[in-house]
């Protein structure tokens, strides 16, 4: 499906709360889903990365005020035939567990309650989402920051944007334990495209990257961020372990850690590793090449990105070499989505790349015009590709109704 009216908006999703449930919300919140653009899998390790929010957003309604819990309707899950009803209490949630899809909601009351003093009221809500579920667009940040957009304005907590990326990064990495960096949370909060530099004190640098044409494709293939981002992380630690056990020159050894999260990676350069990596198992000594590598051509990207005049093509061929990258070294492709990737470059996309944790999901393109973003899309569900859109850069986490 190409679908080249994105969801219909806040107006399509007040009217189908109606539908379902005899009323219109009161209230109306809602975050974007984000392109995961240069940099992949290095927020975790501290590194810049540069995410996009697009126009697939998730919306979040209250119908009803409660005093004494939270009620909510997914009408994404309800669609889907899944479990699509949750209640919890807005003073002390307790985490279901099992990948319940209350449980982000959960988390993030968990987190404003521990950081703001005040009495919290709960109501019944209704959610619905254009970000599919696990497609590396980031559907769950999405959901967080929008239900936390909606809690800033319904609790009235005066928090900024950045506060509550924090929040919701703190609410999915710490309360839930899923280990993943703050470039989701940041990209839903604050929109635009954004030089994301992760490690705190966080800061942000909103880039203008012009009138682009851009796609996205759902493979249908579904992944898991728990599920991949430890082991990797796991192996970048052997091999920085192994790495530490070296007779190395001071100067490199004060850059390294026994831990990805703890390297001076950004000072550190594989012309200085090289003699030492070949040294390594086969894979935590590609894990960290990459992480070297993809940094490397994201500072050459960024440069292209900073001028006045936006060059596509060398832009582009960045692009498709961080997939390389992130194919040959850090091994989250599969044949499925290289099959797709292939169809839309040889249909008229630029450039084509992973979006997210990988092994399945979405990817991204950067084309020259309409044209070629038609031609792409139409070439990447002919070769296996269950959804497709055409995508401009949006507005981050927003009150949207009333208006």
């Amino acid at each position: 499906m190409v679908s080249t009216e994105i969801g219909g908006g806040v107006s399509k999703f007040v009217g189908r709360v109606e539908k379902h449930f005899g009323k219109k919300p009161f209230l109306v919140a809602s975050a974007p889903g984000r392109m995961d653009f240069l940099n992949t899998h290095q927020d975790y390790k501290g590194l810049p990365v540069v995410p996009v929010a697009v126009n697939l957003r998730t919306y979040v309604g209250i119908i009803e005020k409660r005093l004494d819990s939270f009620k909510v309707h997914s009408l994404t899950l309800l669609e889907r035939g899944e479990e699509h009803i949750d209640e919890f209490s807005p003073k002390s949630p307790e985490l279901a567990g099992g990948g319940w899809f209350g449980d982000y909601l959960r988390a993030v009351v968990k987190v404003i309650n521990e950081r703001v003093d005040r009495v919290p009221i709960g109501g019944e809500l209704v959610i619905e989402s254009d970000v599919p579920i696990g497609s590396g667009l980031a559907s769950s940040a999405a959901l967080e920051v929008a239900f936390a957009e909606f809690l800033n304005h319904y609790w009235g907590l005066n928090l900024d944007k950045v506060e509550l990326a924090e929040i919701c990064f703190r609410a999915e990495n710490g309360v839930m334990g899923i280990p993943c960096g703050r470039l989701d949370q940041y990209s839903a909060a604050l929109g635009s495209a954004i030089l994301l530099y992760p490690k705190q004190p966080v800061k942000y640098e909103v880039l203008d990257m012009g009138d682009v044409n851009l796609v996205a494709v759902d493979s249908g293939i579904r992944h898991s961020t728990g599920s991949i981002h430890p082991v990797r992380q796991a192996e970048l630690n052997q091999g920085l372990k192994a790495l530490l056990a070296m007779d190395l020159p001071q100067r490199l050894r004060e850059l390294l850690a026994e831990t990805y999260d703890s390297v001076n990676w950004e000072k550190l350069s594989m012309e200085a590793l090289k003699p030492y990596l070949p040294l390594l198992s086969d894979r935590p000594a590609r894990r960290i090449a990459y992480t070297l590598m993809a940094n490397e051509s994201t500072r050459r990207a960024l440069e292209l990105l900073r001028r006045k005049s936006k060059d596509l093509t060398q832009l582009a061929q960045i692009i498709n070499e961080q997939h390389e990258l992130l194919r040959d070294l850090y091994d989250v492709s599969l044949p499925e989505l290289e099959r797709i990737r292939d169809a839309m470059l040889q249909s008229g996309a630029l450039a084509a790349k992973i979006s997210g944790a990988g092994m399945g999901g979405s990817l991204i393109a950067l084309c020259s015009d309409e044209k070629s973003t038609d031609s792409a899309l139409e070439a990447a569900l002919r070769a296996g590709a269950v959804k497709g859109w055409r995508l401009r850069i949006d507005r981050g986490s927003s009150i949207d109704y009333p208006v």
